[in-house]
């Protein structure tokens, strides 16, 4: 059997392409991803994403056509899941995050333990930083059953990448979850630089925490990580239970803007009085698809990766979802029948 699947449904990014892989290796059959990107700037394949299917490649011994800078139709036809250490390089600033979420979903179904060591971008736009994967998303699938022990060992800011992370995993007892309330206490978070004068850490968390003051939130420990790796840059995440803001340093950027810009995203997220973010719920579809059992989560908005994400899962796993719209939140609920 081939799955065919579109890859221009909804915004037609990498999300559709790093879930189709993902589901393919889980479920042992071969699929072809057409109109990969098409409606972006540049279509086709990016390195990340080739990179990305080098390592589902390798995990699974899988036979893959159209793999190659550009390509708008690839064919990933997988072999059992292996277990193992698996050595990747993005190249420059390629997302070491965005790698992590094709392939930790295949790792789950490893025989043994997974070991990904992963050079690349840890804090690179249109990506979720370093912090906020292991701050966020990595407590949230330990609630659907799902533990994944995380390192950072040098952050790689763009254009110079030469970040590293370290992660292990092991088999994982999927189970329900629901995420429906907010949780957490007060807000934390780490603000971090490479390069830069201590200083910078110092005014993006000093500016994160009074804006957050100032609208009535109770702020903690944000943590200054303050580097000399190979990669020169800065930037801040801030969390409160499985609801993240973050931002990023630029050139000619004030960092006390970094730190508002982070902590107004996070603020408009606890508003809504949601449980998990928009971003985070992208993430969360496909364990709630894999979790037997029924789950839900609340979520500010249904965005338009989600809905994406909803569509592919739907087809390749035949799980359904119950999407409800509420005045502030968005309720997304999984059916109760197990995924074959």
């Amino acid at each position: 059997m081939l799955w065919t699947v579109d890859g221009s449904i909804g915004e037609g990014g990498g999300q559709i392409l790093r879930t189709a892989i993902a589901v393919a290796a889980i479920k042992q059959k071969a699929v072809r991803i057409v109109n990969i990107r098409k409606s972006r700037p540049r279509p086709g394949l990016g390195v990340q994403h080739v990179r990305s299917i080098e390592i589902a490649r390798e995990m699974t011994d899988a036979t893959v056509e159209g793999l190659r800078y550009g390509s708008t139709e690839v064919t990933f036809d997988p072999g059992p899941i292996k277990a193992g250490n698996f050595i990747v390089n993005m190249g420059t600033a390629g997302s070491v995050t965005l790698a992590l979420q094709s392939v930790l979903p295949v790792a789950a179904y490893a025989p043994g333990p997974v070991t990904l060591d992963i050079t690349g971008g840890t804090d690179v736009k249109w990506a979720p930083p370093y912090d906020y994967f292991h701050d966020v998303t990595l407590p949230a699938l330990d609630r659907f059953g799902y533990r994944i022990d995380a390192s950072l060992i040098s952050r790689g800011y763009f254009p110079a990448g030469n970040g590293r992370v370290i992660v292990h995993t092991t088999p994982a007892a999927f189970r329900p979850a629901d995420l429906i309330e907010p949780v957490g206490g007060i807000i934390a978070g780490v603000s971090a630089s490479s390069c830069l004068p201590a200083h910078v850490c110092e005014r993006q968390a000093s500016a994160a925490s009074e804006y957050l003051q100032s609208r009535g939130y109770e702020t903690g420990d944000i943590r200054l990580d303050i580097r000399n790796d190979m990669s020169t840059g800065s930037g801040i995440s801030l969390y409160k239970g499985f609801t993240g803001g973050s931002a990023l340093g630029e050139r000619g950027k004030p960092a006390e803007k970094v730190g508002r810009e982070a902590a107004s995203m996070l603020a408009r997220e606890l508003q809504s009085g949601a449980a998990v973010d928009a971003h985070l719920a992208d993430q969360l579809i496909l364990y709630m698809a894999l979790a037997p059992g029924e789950s839900g989560i609340t979520t500010s908005v249904l965005s338009g990766h989600s809905a994406a994400g909803l569509r592919i899962v739907e087809q390749m796993t035949g799980r359904k979802f119950e999407v409800k719209k509420g005045n502030k939140t968005t309720l997304i609920r999984s059916s109760g029948i197990p995924a074959e």
